[in-house]
């Protein structure tokens, strides 16, 4: 079986590239006592998930290696905090969504869209293909649920509910993370990165 070196200790991440990409063996890069970090200085979340990708394998000395960059991107704030979803607010996942509430307070529903944006990329060191995969839905007025982590609290679907509402196998289901893999499953077995 060949093997992926996965840049993220994050569990949840980690099962859900196992699970769909089944041809490779997943081993997570601290399996290997590889301890990389890699500043996501890029402006868009492909070129953070290729950075970290292509900067990892080529450390590895061509191994391939699977990294993603993700984050949430509201209409009314001006695609705001997007690439620096993770950073643009100190504190905790509450403390930055009580924010994210603060600054829409009073805004109508339809004017408080947020996309949910996962790009993923592989690369060998020499060849790199990268995927992305979307998620729409609305900053609910408030957080509800206690399933998920991180803005899943205010996300809300076309059908009201929070992502934190959901369980994790009907998350999984529509995740951005699962699309993006998908499409790169299938570049993967149509050779388009040679493996």
């Amino acid at each position: 079986m060949k093997e992926m070196i996965i840049a993220s200790g994050n569990k949840g991440k980690i099962e859900e590239v196992v699970e769909i990409l089944k041809e490779y063996k997943i081993i997570p890069m601290k399996e290997l006592g590889i301890n990389i970090e890699v500043e996501e200085d890029k402006d868009t979340f492909e070129g953070n998930a290729i950075k970290k990708a292509e900067t990892i394998a080529r450390e590895l000395k061509g191994k391939m290696c699977i990294a993603d960059d993700s984050g949430i991107e509201i209409d009314y704030l001006n695609g705001m905090p997007g690439v620096f979803t993770k950073r643009w607010h100190q504190g905790t996942d509450r403390d930055r969504n009580l924010e994210i509430l603060r600054k829409l307070e009073g805004v109508k529903k339809e004017e408080r869209k947020i996309h949910f944006t996962t790009a993923i990329a592989i690369s060998d060191g020499k060849s790199t293909i990268c995927e992305l995969g979307k998620i729409n839905g609305y900053v609910a007025n408030e957080p509800r649920g206690e399933n998920g982590f991180g803005f899943d609290e205010i996300f809300e679907l076309e059908d009201g509910r929070t992502l934190a509402e959901m369980s994790p196998e009907e998350k999984n289901e529509i995740s951005a993370r699962k699309i993006a893999l998908e499409n790169l499953r299938k570049r993967l077995l149509s050779q388009e990165i040679e493996r």
